[in-house]
C-alpha cells in the first residue's frame, strides 16, 4: 500500500533507528509500538523469548513500509486477541 498515512519517518526520535537493518529513508515509524506484539508467537515476525518476555529487538516487520497491509489485515485477530480471556482464536 503506498498511502500517504501508511507511512511515515520519525528521524528526530531520541531512539531512531530503533532496530537495525533497513535503510533510514525507508524505515516506517507509524507501528512503533508493535500491534501484532499481542498475538504473541503468532505474529509473523522474528522475535524470541527471554524468560517470559517477548524480545522483538531483532524483528523489523512493524517498520518496512510494505508491512503496512500485513499489520492492518490482522485487526481482527489482534481485537480478539485483546479480549479480557486473552485467548488468540484459531
Amino acid at each position: 500500500m503506498d498511502k500517504c498515512y501508511s507511512f511515515f519517518t520519525n528521524s528526530q526520535c531520541e531512539y531512531f533507528p530503533c532496530h537495525k537493518g533497513i535503510d533510514e529513508k525507508a524505515f516506517n515509524c507509524l507501528f512503533c509500538y508493535c500491534p501484532l506484539y499481542a498475538l504473541k508467537d503468532r505474529c509473523g515476525g522474528r522475535f524470541r523469548y527471554i524468560g517470559n518476555i517477548k524480545d522483538c529487538s531483532g524483528c523489523t516487520v512493524p517498520h518496512r513500509k510494505q508491512n503496512y497491509g500485513y499489520i492492518t489485515g490482522r485487526f481482527a485477530e489482534i481485537a480478539e486477541a485483546s479480549k479480557p480471556d486473552g485467548r488468540v482464536s484459531d
